[in-house]
């Protein structure tokens, strides 16, 4: 391993230290770390040459760096508005929360148990979604207004073709009204399943039975307030629904579309305290009426109760999961973004409704002022009726703009007459003043001193029909923690909840939970990267620009691909995008009939998902006794389907966790019949430097940066899922509308931001800017020596599925649980036993039903390796108590796990195993424990009793009693 102190990210990166290795070869019986990669990775698909990227730098050396290419960046102000605005991000959010990887470290929360505050916070937000909006119920987040957008017209077209059997209606209109962004997003998504879409005024285009929904804009992207009132009547009489997009902020004084009819909402919460960060990451928001809780897209956190009877939180209405749906996914739950909806909910927790009150009447209230003066100046104001945007009339558009630009501030180009002003929170008098000096310059008069005070009573600004009168955010989580002391404590209360990287190492198989180190993170929250609008001119982006163009070209030579794009704000999204860019190069082609995509039975559930939003038809591939793909199935489904074969999906390693000997073989088959291959990055972790999706034979790949590339999950999101490509490829890539990104033959863009979450992909660029070549090989060596390490300890206790040739693994392995189900233990049993060890389960159940899939990373040091294999043979041994008949089959230490202190601490203990075999079953627990909250939670309850926002003050006072 390289020691060179100057450049030494790489030590502080991987776990494993020099002097620790040779214990670990011993045990796998090799004399080498080269012997054990020459075991596990096939030599025909091996990298002849290092990777060939620049030299790594230390961690000052990476800052001092970062902080040049920031510097190249220009942050001017800007009120630019379309769904993205300047917002103040309280300190103790940004501190306790942002910058905390308490927070951004979690993962999805599919074990609850250990869970319980991220999933109280996101409560907090679908209360807050739900109560602006006046919905009825909200999912946790979506990745963007776009694809919120998407996946509302998806939602309304799947619920036509029921009503219709099958035979659904096939136009959508969208209002010429609606942001620029999300109109492409959402014919991206329209574009495979075969939907129409219609743009234009909705006022004048007739709506008749042959529409399933609407899409309307409120305010409109002019800043206009329109009554849509009378539209949505007529939407509904033809038997339509009707989606609105709507500024969360300007829900604080207009009236809610929940309360003209709507039967979807969707936005973005992104000015609720998120940077913009060019771009993102920001939580996207949907709420439904509760008629349509059970097909809405994305997760719905529920309250239930655990096996105490005391409540708890949840995801609730889980099989509506794409693991388990698959192919009938209509849509793909892996598109949360966790970290940025729990920023958003502490927002309006921070302020509450007084607050949010008052900064949203702050905003109306500058946006009047600049309106009047800028009509004493002789301008024409357009909107009759606004929130925070003007359409202002001017000679010359480009005059103004520049002018703007110049004292400090970006405005919005709407044509070549017309200018649009959007304030924000972060704007001042001074700012609005200024603004008003730009105007009067380009009209030749001196501007006055304003009077802001008349303008303090924003009510007065908006008709009355336009103002909300309900009441919103009253439960007493938003009336309470206004102080910061309070904040800060309700923060950490619920931090201390939650099992992060911070307590353990989190070992789950498919999902990569490596450590996200501070360096990385560091200029994430820097004003040069956070401050910048997606849509500035490209001259305030050059810096970004260049991380932009290094990063793309590392990843090509990573994957030994052509071209990259970095569009796709998740791995799902990625999922989706290879998949569009290979129809559109058949369609291209002229093989529009190729709509088959074989994905193999054990591949990940998004795959299926994707596939089915694709616009594809889903044909599984079956596998062999070891886990490969069976080649014999393989090449029948191929011919049969070889006119209309468009991908094959598929994993490598392959998600069972084994390099498969022939994958090239594999490749050339799907080939050989016409179809391209199309390979899910989440196992790159074990290519990286070893191998490439090229070598294999590969057309496309997506990237999950948050598992490879060292982006903290954040919760269940963010994530980052570009793709890369074949050179035959690369003119399909997405494209972006609104900033001219893309060729003549680019896919529509497919997130509302032209490089999706921008901000986050600092993070990538970093970790391959400070491991640098060698660094990168070896973490993908140390994580396969640290899974066989694993693996081999574990094994002499419980069976491993799956392994190659010569009994290697990749970077993860399967155990399964199946021989102790006859005594009565399930695998649910044994992941809530190890929370009572202060351990996060691997993935359970997947992909083999009974079973856990386990990934320690390269990150994890040997010593929470073997505290790992610790707890897992105590539970064991655990385990053969019951078998052996000393354990009552039901009263026992796995079927009563997690135990919480508070069962502890009672006065009765009634079980016939002692509280200290229950609490500490291994010594390092006495001084590293890790209280779980809650006790097993019964998730039968919770899909039957729903409750999706912030439970009533009735409930808290029972609990006390």
């Amino acid at each position: 391993m390289k020691k060179n102190f100057d450049k030494d990210f790489q030590s502080r990166h991987i776990g494993p230290q020099a002097d620790e290795l040779q214990s670990m070869f011993d045990l796998l019986g090799v004399a080498s770390l080269d012997e054990l990669i020459d075991q596990t990775v096939p030599a025909a698909i091996r990298r002849k040459d290092p990777l060939q990227l620049p030299e790594a730098m230390s961690e000052h050396e990476y800052l001092r760096w970062i902080k040049d290419v920031a510097g190249k960046n220009r942050v001017l102000t800007s009120y630019l508005g379309q769904g993205y605005n300047g917002t103040v991000t309280p300190s103790v959010i940004r501190r306790n929360i942002f910058e905390n990887p308490g927070w951004y470290t979690q993962y999805t929360p599919y074990q609850a148990e250990i869970s319980q505050g991220r999933l109280e916070a996101l409560l907090n937000y679908q209360t807050m979604i739900i109560d602006l909006t006046g919905m009825e119920v909200a999912n946790a987040s979506l990745l963007d207004e776009g694809t919120a957008a998407g996946e509302a017209m998806a939602m309304f077209h799947s619920l036509a073709a029921r009503e219709t059997n099958g035979t659904p209606k096939n136009k959508f209109l969208v209002s010429g009204k609606v942001l620029a962004q999300t109109i492409e997003v959402v014919k991206s998504r329209a574009l495979p399943l075969g939907i129409e879409i219609v743009v234009g005024d909705h006022e004048r285009l007739m709506i008749d039975a042959s529409f399933f929904g609407a899409l309307l804009q409120y305010p409109a992207q002019d800043g206009g307030v329109i009554d849509y009132s009378g539209f949505i009547g007529r939407v509904h009489e033809a038997g339509g629904l009707v989606a609105v997009a709507a500024d969360l902020l300007s829900l604080a004084l207009l009236k809610p579309p929940g309360e003209f009819g709507a039967d979807v909402v969707i936005g973005n919460s992104q000015r609720f305290g998120v940077p913009m960060g060019f771009g993102g990451p920001h939580a996207g928001y949907f709420a439904t009426r509760n008629e349509h809780i059970r097909v809405m897209p994305g997760r719905l956190i529920g309250v239930s109760i655990d096996a105490h009877g005391r409540r708890a939180y949840r995801m609730t209405l889980q099989t509506r999961e794409q693991h388990i749906r698959r192919e009938k996914a209509t849509s793909n739950i892996c598109t949360a973004q966790a970290l940025l909806a729990v920023m958003a909910g502490m927002y309006a927790v921070y302020h509450g409704p007084a607050g949010i009150k008052r900064i949203a009447s702050r905003v109306h209230g500058l946006t009047r002022a600049l309106e009047a003066e800028l009509q004493s100046l002789g301008y024409r104001q357009t909107n009759s009726a606004y929130f925070d945007s003007l359409n202002v009339e001017v000679k010359s558009s480009d005059d103004v703009i520049r002018r703007a630009a110049k004292a400090g501030y970006n405005l919005r180009k709407i044509d070549g007459t017309h200018v649009g002003v959007s304030l924000d929170e972060t704007a001042g008098t001074s700012d609005v003043q200024n603004v008003v000096n730009v105007f009067a310059a380009a009209a030749g008069k001196n501007p006055r001193d304003m009077d802001f005070v008349k303008y303090s009573d924003s009510a007065d600004g908006l008709p009355g029909n336009f103002r909300r009168t309900s009441p919103y955010l009253t439960h007493p989580v938003f009336n309470t923690h206004h102080s910061e002391t309070e904040m800060m404590r309700y923060i950490k209360r619920l931090e201390n909840r939650d099992l992060s990287l911070m307590h353990a190492m989190i070992p789950l198989g498919s999902c990569t939970m490596k450590l996200n180190a501070a360096t990385e993170l560091l200029p994430v929250s820097w004003p040069e990267f956070g401050g910048l609008h997606p849509f500035v001119p490209a001259d305030q982006t050059e810096g970004y620009r260049q991380i932009f163009r290094e990063l793309e070209e590392a990843l090509c030579e990573i994957t030994g691909f052509a071209a990259t794009s970095l569009q796709p704000n998740s791995g799902a999204q990625g999922e989706f995008t290879g998949l569009m860019v290979i129809r559109a190069y058949h369609q291209d082609h002229g093989s529009k009939n190729r709509n088959i995509a074989l994905i193999p039975a054990s591949a990940h559930g998004t795959n299926p998902a994707s596939a089915v939003m694709a616009g594809m038809r889903v044909v599984v591939v079956q596998c062999d006794d070891m886990g490969n793909i069976d080649i014999v199935d393989l090449e029948s489904k191929a011919g049969q389907h070889r006119d209309s074969l468009a991908a094959l999906m598929v994993t490598y390693p392959s998600t069972y966790g084994i390099f498969e000997e022939r994958i090239r073989d594999i490749c050339a088959i799907v080939h050989k019949h016409g179809g391209l291959v199309y390979m899910d990055g989440a196992n790159l972790n074990a290519q990286v430097g070893l191998t490439s999706p090229a070598l294999i034979g590969a057309d496309v790949c997506h990237i999950n940066l948050h598992k490879t590339f060292a982006i903290p999950h954040g919760g269940g999101g963010p994530g980052m899922g570009p793709i890369c490509v074949t050179k035959e490829l690369a003119p399909y890539l997405p494209g972006h509308h609104v900033t001219g990104l893309g060729g003549a033959k680019a896919i529509p863009a497919v997130s509302s931001a032209p490089w999706g979450s921008a901000s986050i992909l600092l993070i990538s660029y970093a970790y391959i800017k400070m491991l640098g070549a060698e660094g990168l090989t070896e973490a993908t060596r140390m994580a396969i020596l640290n899974a066989n390490y694993l693996k081999v300890k574990l094994e002499r206790h419980y069976p491993a599925l799956y392994q190659g040739k010569n009994g290697r693994v990749g970077h993860e392995f399967i155990l399964t649980l199946k021989p102790f189900k006859a005594a009565g233990i399930e695998v649910e049993d044994v992941a809530k036993r190890l929370m009572d060890y202060s351990f996060h389960a691997p993935t359970v159940s997947f992909p083999v039903a009974g079973a856990l899939m386990i990934e320690p990373t390269e990150s994890e040091p040997r010593r929470e390796l073997d505290r790992f294999v610790e707890a897992m043979v105590s539970i064991r041994k655990e385990i053969q108590e019951v078998v052996d008949g000393k354990a009552d089959k039901d009263d026992n230490l796995l079927k009563n796990a997690p135990h919480t202190a508070i069962e502890a601490m009672a006065d009765s203990w009634s079980h016939p195993y002692s509280r200290e075999q229950a609490l500490f079953p291994v010594a390092d627990l006495r001084d590293n424990k890790f209280w779980v909250p809650v006790g097993r939670i019964n998730n039968t309850y919770g899909d039957r009793n729903i409750m999706c926002s912030c439970p009533p003050v009735e409930m808290y006072a029972e609990e006390s009693k």
